[in-house]
């Protein structure tokens, strides 16, 4: 937060660096539709990122709208940073060049705010790197009023307890219009002459209501480890944090001008968000819980997003996202609209995943019409009917089976099948029946093709309980147990004669599911384990060649028992309603009871409907956060524009 007039670039430096790296042009900026502002004539200068590496930073919908928001105000900068592969980081580290933006390479540390975007808990270890090499003090306590306020943002953010030291504030739910009010309180405070300091900055913030600044608050324990409660420590201070909601998506159409990587990435494609939120009450899924109630982008909105974005970036796929895109209330109307507008130039459309019960032939022709036909997703994610029940997961078998016939049966050859392990009250039996399901696919696949040329791919993915959920007091399995239940799946799908080798089988093993379980419930006393880690060499814990559970453990081992904690009291441990929650005191706007009940009605096996078609359940979303479910129909047609190519 320097008062200086510029920050010089530090792209001379680094340029000599960069021929002795990998993949050097990650690091050199200008992407089509980036922005760089003159720093002398901005007043705030936000650094935005996403703590992972570039090709998984830079397609990331949330620092890309905020970026664009940010920019279009007057007087205010953004520029990005991403996570520096550990060949820059040593090159850096031995000739003194900090952690820089993209965008114009300047030092993070000259900034006023330092935003961090994390959307998974294992990319702790990625932010303290950067502050590190940015030369910013890790402890949130020893930043003076001349270092950026470092804020955590993203989904991991709902619980930012582990990280509570490291980080100054945290702000829960959607960022537009949090980002800019926060701009114009450091803004304020900046043209009074930084008066009270960094502590004076900090209270502005946190007395909102609406940012989270952890060194306000004190936790105390009980002798037995327990959180006796947590208080804040000075008047003025909120004893509850509230999530931010945007209510009129149609008002926010951002990205406006997506940006186009420079190197590869994960996903190459133009995004549109096609709504917020979801209602389906899956037992186990935190983003839908946290970012209720639904908010439908409007048709005619869809439509724009994707003419300007088609425009400014020239990419050939667009996807829609959401949590479950295929809900939106018009999806049928979106794809079949969009196919016909840009079936000239092959526009391709994709949709994440979909739900079992909400595909239908109509929808996938026309979401393949212009684009290549690939696999088709479904995430079933319990292996048995009553496995589904406890997850509220509402797909039976027939479900499942009636889709693919249909898929199979319309020229699809390959489905893939995605499932969890390792959820509340399973048995080896619930994980065992996923082959049988894998059997049965493949066997209609068949029966319906009259080809035997048909695959089913099976991926499994580990189940940790998220903060915010009816799982949140539920116990996780242990990663021995979960490789074992896993492998008896393995063996069971290898031996089948008949079907075996039609069936890809994919997993991850239990090992870094612990370790996010760790982080995900975690409170203040798993810091010194991410410290210790970081210290010890540990980074990119969210890729599989970098990640060491052995470090994690060890630097657990060395760190918690002096604290009369160790990493089965966070992981494996259920929880009992008395207990208070490290996040307690972040309000997400789900009721706490609500929770417990629908915790109960999993341990019964009872599904409860999704309540955007249904009476409401009391979650305790609409009235507490004033806000309501925002859906269609609208009636109108996507955009009322000639199809392109015609009239021309």
């Amino acid at each position: 937060m320097t008062d200086q007039s510029t920050a010089e670039s530090v792209f001379p430096q680094l340029e000599a660096l960069l021929p002795h790296v990998q993949k050097p042009i990650q690091y050199v900026g200008g992407e089509l539709n980036s922005t760089v502002k003159p720093w002398e004539s901005c007043d705030v200068r936000w650094a935005l990122m996403y703590p992972d590496a570039y090709e998984v930073g830079l397609p990331n919908q949330g620092v890309m709208i905020l970026y664009e928001v940010l920019n279009e105000r007057e007087g205010v900068l953004a520029e990005r940073t991403y996570s520096v592969w550990p060949d820059l980081e040593e090159l850096m580290r031995e000739h003194r060049v900090p952690q820089f933006t993209v965008d114009s390479h300047r030092p993070v540390g000259a900034f006023d705010v330092f935003g961090l975007s994390f959307s998974t808990e294992l990319g702790y270890t990625n932010m303290l790197t950067a502050l590190d090499l940015a030369g910013i003090p890790l402890n949130a306590a020893d930043r003076t009023v001349d270092d950026p306020i470092v804020l955590a943002g993203g989904h991991a953010a709902f619980n930012p307890e582990p990280i509570a030291e490291f980080i100054d504030c945290a702000v829960v739910g959607d960022g537009e219009q949090a980002v800019l009010e926060i701009t114009d309180i450091i803004r304020a405070w900046k043209a009074e002459g930084r008066p009270g300091g960094r502590e004076e900055v900090l209270f502005r913030l946190a007395r909102t209501g609406g940012v989270y600044v952890p060194a306000f608050y004190d936790v105390e324990y009980l002798p037995d480890g327990r959180i006796a409660r947590v208080v804040p420590n000075r008047s003025g201070v909120p004893w509850r944090v509230s999530k931010h909601t945007v209510m009129d998506l149609d008002e926010w159409p951002y990205p406006k001008q997506p940006l186009v990587p420079l190197a590869e990435t994960v996903h190459e494609r133009m995004s549109v968000e096609i709504f917020r939120g979801c209602t389906r009450g899956c037992r186990f899924c935190q983003a839908g819980m946290i970012t209720r109630p639904v908010r439908e982008r409007s048709i005619t909105g869809i439509g724009e997003m994707v003419d300007k974005g088609l425009k400014a970036t020239g990419f050939e796929e667009v996807g829609l996202l959401s949590l479950s895109s295929a809900d939106h209330s018009e999806i049928g109307d979106v794809a079949k609209g969009l196919a016909d507008r840009y079936e000239e130039d092959k526009i391709g459309l994709s949709l994440p995943s979909t739900r079992v019960d909400a595909f239908n032939v109509d929808l996938a022709n026309e979401l393949t019409r212009n684009g290549r036909r690939s696999g088709l997703t479904f995430a079933p994610e319990g292996g048995s009917e009553r496995m589904r029940k406890v997850i509220n997961k509402m797909v039976s078998e027939e479900d499942l089976i009636r889709t693919v016939a249909t898929a199979y049966g319309n020229g699809w050859r390959q489905v893939k099948l995605y499932f969890m392990c390792g959820l509340p009250t399973e048995t080896d039996e619930d994980v065992l029946q996923i082959a049988d399901m894998a059997t049965n696919v493949i066997a209609k696949g068949r029966q319906v093709s009259g080809s035997q040329d048909i695959r089913c791919t099976v991926s499994i993915g580990g189940f940790v309980p998220k903060p915010h959920t009816p799982f949140q007091w539920a116990p996780q399995l242990s990663a021995e147990q979960t490789d074992a239940r896993l492998e008896k799946l393995r063996d069971k799908i290898r031996g089948d004669k008949k079907y075996g080798r039609s069936i890809g089988f994919r997993y991850h093993d239990g090992k870094p599911g612990i370790v996010e379980g760790l982080l995900s419930r975690g409170d203040r006393r798993i810091g010194s384990v991410i410290r210790a880690v970081y210290e010890d060499g540990g980074r990119f814990d969210g890729w599989r060649e970098y990640f060491s559970y052995d470090r994690w453990m060890a630097c657990a081992e060395k760190t918690l028992p002096a604290q009369g904690v160790d990493v089965d009291w966070y992981t494996t441990r259920e929880r009992t309603y008395e207990e208070v929650l490290p996040w307690d005191h972040l309000d997400s706007g789900l009721d706490k009871e609500w929770l417990w009940e629908d915790w109960q009605d999993a341990l019964d096996e009872t599904e409860v409907e999704d309540c955007r078609w249904t009476p409401c359940f009391d979650c305790g979303v609409c009235p507490q956060m004033d806000t309501s479910i925002q859906i269609g129909p609208t009636g109108k047609k996507l955009l009322p524009l000639s199809v392109v190519g015609q009239g021309k």
